[in-house]
């Protein structure tokens, strides 16, 4: 008998050897590596190359991927025009999921992606993807302000190359390292909404940049990688330390929802929240700024002591971003320049061994035999 889930809680739509996400344990794994043990110790790209061929780089390799990173960063002159005639109020994210489409549109090879596993180009194109992410994130945030878009730069890094994008300089060593570790950490996570939409869609044998945009699409949700917006936002809202007990009675009152707070697979602590908060307090007392982390930790506690629900990766991630200097409305771009690694990765798995993705859906309509009314007698 089918299995009736809302959401598909519970329901096991396919395999991947790419994430574990162990919500009972606490742990998430690529590829057999505990995140533990890849974050902080390994860089952004070396987990590229990691989900995209199932294992860590050599010297060698990290660097021919770093080339053709950067030999694919350059953006087609039409989608620059888009970025700089886009409103200027418009959501980040919907510039970014847009500036992916065009892409399609200047691929010379164009149309479908191969199943042919050994298929080069597939690679290819998951690489340029990859690449020109932040550089359309970081481009429409200065055009917007009215500012010059900086040449591409080959020798950085991916983490490197966004905040100079982003700032038009070389940013500090510290800012691009704290931000490859949430590359990381952001890299890949199991069957969640946006990777399953990049499956769905890449399943029906279309290209690689419809699955991406429908990825991207997804994450735009505030119940997904929206919700680091709202962090801040709360944060902003409650003002100071001293208001947070009665804002979160009031709020849990209410019924409303903690932003940041508990998860849908993990059932303890999510293990990216520990180097995130490390890395949130790092930098809050660099700054000499400690008010946004108090805030937080206190929000933390209280939410545990009365829910038993934990703080998530959002809710530290949020911290951190806001002390690099983005934008609250850059947080989910950030994210899904991350996630790209593992929507390609997901998607290169999908056409590897496809079938179409097609569950059934219980029907709760009414019964069979009704009787069209001519719409004259209709009222």
């Amino acid at each position: 008998m089918p299995i009736i889930a809302k959401g598909l809680e519970g329901v096991i739509a396919n395999s991947t050897s790419l994430s574990d996400v162990r919500g009972d344990e606490g742990k998430l794994l690529y590829e057999g590596y505990n995140i533990n043990e890849l974050a902080g110790h390994v860089s952004f790209e070396e987990v590229i190359h990691l989900l995209w061929h199932g294992r860590l780089p050599t010297a060698a390799e990290l660097l021919r991927l770093h080339e053709e990173l950067a030999d694919e960063r350059e953006l087609p002159e039409e989608v620059i025009d888009f970025i700089l005639c886009a409103p200027k109020n418009a959501n980040p994210m919907d510039v970014l999921r847009t500036g992916i489409s065009m892409l399609g549109l200047y691929d010379s090879e164009g149309g479908k992606d191969s199943l042919d596993p050994t298929d080069a180009l597939k690679y290819l194109r998951a690489a340029s993807i990859t690449a020109k992410m932040s550089v359309i994130a970081a481009y429409y945030h200065r055009a917007r302000q009215g500012k010059d878009l900086p040449p591409i730069n080959k020798e950085l890094t991916e983490s490197e190359h966004f905040l100079y994008l982003l700032e038009g300089k070389i940013p500090s060593q510290e800012a691009a390292e704290t931000l490859d570790v949430c590359y990381v950490l952001h890299a890949d996570h199991g069957m969640n909404a946006s990777t399953f939409s990049a499956r769905v869609t890449i399943s029906t044998l279309t290209d690689i940049y419809s699955a991406v945009t429908s990825a991207i699409g997804t994450l735009k949700g505030t119940l997904h990688g929206g919700a680091n917006e709202g962090v801040i936002q709360m944060l902003q809202e409650i003002g100071e330390e001293s208001n947070v007990t009665a804002w979160l009675d009031k709020t849990l009152l209410e019924k409303k929802k903690i932003m940041g707070i508990g998860h849908r697979v993990y059932k303890t602590l999510d293990p990216r929240a520990p180097h995130l908060r490390a890395m949130a307090f790092q930098m809050c007392e660099g700054l000499g700024d400690n008010k946004w982390m108090n805030m937080a930790e206190r929000i933390a506690s209280l939410m545990k002591e009365k829910k038993g629900l934990n703080a998530n990766v959002d809710f530290y991630s949020a911290i951190v971003y806001y002390s690099l200097g983005l934008p609250t409305d850059m947080f989910t771009p950030v994210f899904s320049i991350a996630r790209v690694a593992g929507w390609t990765a997901h998607i290169l798995e999908q056409l590897a061994d496809n079938r179409i993705y097609r569950p059934l859906s219980e029907y709760i309509g009414p019964e069979e035999g009704k009787k069209v009314i001519p719409i004259s007698q209709r009222e």
